[in-house]
């Protein structure tokens, strides 16, 4: 690896995606990306509790986030609130339509990353989590809006336990549920660096995995989609062995939805330059 690298200018954000329905008759959870004028928008939604209509609820909020995205391509914390509370009028004027849908409702999590000026926003509700790594370590993780992570905040449970907790479903907030509660942005642009890592997922793939495992796949990888199949495999391991691993496989296996993002040099003209993922910089 050259010993100075660029640390200025565009980066190149490249990422990989998968979604499954797991054991469940159906997938509630959604995810959609955009990018425009030097800007990526990923969002993910998980249709709460397998409640009727969770699919449609979370179709709804991807949509209606990245049409407004493609709409004002802005990057500010006040641009990224509108961007959901755009989706979630969208819900409430839908659940108003159709009264078979009246308790549907989604959790969301949403990354803005500027590739030229190298910083990132995101916004969450619920338990669909962003985690952002640098140097193969966890950097930062949202904090659920559930019952479990107020446990872990009183010091009840470990974060690990929170993963096998019986009552970890249980949210106090989700897109759609009555006396909604705001989602929680990012007040302040957060500065992101070549190497840095981002994983936008739902609980069916968190839950799965300790932040120590991740953390491994992405040090055994260098493209975003060698990471995602790392902790793909890892959590087929830990089917096949439950009862054997860190975090022992649930009963039922849950809709499972992530994007795996990585954060490398824009420098077409370099391709040696280009090409270096920098993982564990």
């Amino acid at each position: 690896m050259p010993e100075t690298v660029p640390e200025a200018g565009p980066m190149a954000v490249r990422f990989a995606q998968f979604t499954m329905v797991g054991d469940r008759r159906s997938n509630q959870d959604v995810l959609g990306h955009a990018e425009q004028d030097g800007l990526a928008c990923f969002v993910v939604s998980d249709g709460v509790g397998g409640q009727e209509g969770g699919a449609i609820a979370a179709e709804i909020v991807v949509r209606s986030i990245l049409e407004r995205f493609r709409q004002e391509s802005s990057f500010t914390p006040r641009a990224l609130r509108s961007y959901l509370d755009y989706a979630i009028a969208q819900v409430a004027q839908r659940r108003k339509e159709d009264t078979q849908l009246q308790n549907m409702s989604t959790t969301v999590a949403a990354l803005l990353i500027d590739q030229n000026n190298r910083c990132a926003l995101w916004a969450h509700l619920g338990d669909t989590r962003i985690y952002l790594f640098r140097g193969n370590k966890v950097q930062s993780v949202t904090r659920d809006h559930s019952l479990v992570q107020q446990f872990a905040d009183a010091g009840y449970c470990t974060a690990d336990e929170m993963r096998t907790h019986p009552q970890r479903n249980a949210l106090y907030a989700a897109i759609g549920q009555e006396g909604g509660m705001a989602p929680e942005v990012t007040q302040e642009m957060v500065d992101i660096q070549v190497g840095d890592a981002f994983l936008v997922c739902s609980d069916g793939l968190w839950e799965c995995l300790t932040d120590k495992q991740m953390e491994e796949a992405l040090a055994a990888s260098h493209s975003a989609e060698e990471w995602l199949n790392h902790m793909c495999d890892a959590i087929d391991v830990m089917d096949k062995t439950s009862g054997l691993t860190t975090v022992p496989a649930p009963k039922s296996r849950d809709n499972c939805t992530a994007f795996t993002i990585v954060l490398s040099l824009a420098d077409a003209a370099n391709p040696q330059l280009a090409a270096i993922a920098n993982f564990g910089r």
